[in-house]
């Protein structure tokens, strides 16, 4: 494995640097900025009056001190919650030192809910190039309107329509090859990810739905079907796994030309890829 192929793996921040502080937050994604990562990614709900949350559950009973799902809470009642506290137990359980992103009263804003607004004005705040992987997610009952409030949002900062998929600093994934398709028409330069908890029989080939050049399969599937990898790539697709984080994975990934490693631990993966 020569260096120059490692250099050439994108490591992304899953949820944020979130091994280390509490997933989707502000204090998250800054960490992972700090340690260097090439990309951010997050997962985007739609709250009850419209507005796009960084959440990877359908409820915020598992990563808030609340209860509730998204879809039916307003922004206003998102904000009043702690998105810390369960990290804070599980982080803080036998340490003498509090960790820094602990939640204090001046500094709820870095472990409050994240707007994708927000994610967004911090990565142009970056002072270096920092991509961004968005994933819609589903079933939702807004089915269809989180692709056109998405949309808007990145015609805003200009970036919904990129002159080619190779410059574009956005991507979009998603489970859902429908909610792909819904990105695709409406911008068809956008790159697409279609993410994959297992290999369909239909795509087992090299496939991809329509329009889409990036496939998304879970480490099980590079660990369970590398020649799968292998049909992906001959058929021109990047690949991008997910969730790696044990040194192992991150050695098989290199070993099979993945394009990008979406991780927990961007600082420890990307101290094993040399940089």
């Amino acid at each position: 494995m020569t260096h120059a192929r490692q250099h050439g793996i994108q490591v992304v921040a899953h949820r944020g640097a979130s091994e280390d502080a509490p997933e989707h937050t502000l204090a998250a994604y800054r960490k992972a900025i700090e340690d260097g990562a090439d990309a951010l990614e997050c997962d985007v709900r739609l709250t009850a009056d419209g507005h796009l949350v960084c959440v990877h559950d359908r409820r915020v009973n598992r990563t808030s001190n609340g209860r509730g799902a998204v879809s039916a809470l307003e922004l206003a009642e998102l904000t009043a919650l702690d998105f810390s506290a369960w990290k804070r137990r599980e982080t803080w359980r036998g340490r003498d030192e509090e960790p820094d992103w602990l939640h204090r009263p001046e500094d709820h804003g870095d472990t409050s809910v994240l707007t994708l607004e927000r994610l967004m004005e911090l990565i142009a705040d970056a002072g270096r190039r920092v991509e961004l992987a968005i994933e819609t997610k589903h079933p939702t009952r807004w089915a269809g309107q989180v692709e056109e409030r998405l949309l808007l949002l990145l015609k805003r900062f200009g970036l919904d329509a990129p002159a080619s998929a190779d410059e574009s600093p956005v991507r979009v994934m998603s489970f859902s090859a429908r909610s792909l398709h819904r990105v695709r028409a409406a911008s068809p330069t956008l790159p697409t990810v279609y993410l994959m908890q297992f290999v369909s029989p239909r795509l087992r080939d090299g496939r991809l739905p329509a329009g889409v050049r990036i496939a998304g399969p879970s480490i099980r599937i590079v660990r369970n079907h590398p020649a799968y990898i292998e049909r992906l790539k001959r058929a021109g697709h990047q690949v991008h796994v997910w969730t790696v984080n044990e040194p192992e994975d991150v050695d098989l990934c290199v070993e099979l030309g993945i394009d990008a490693i979406i991780t927990n631990r961007p600082r420890a993966v990307l101290r094993q890829l040399g940089r």
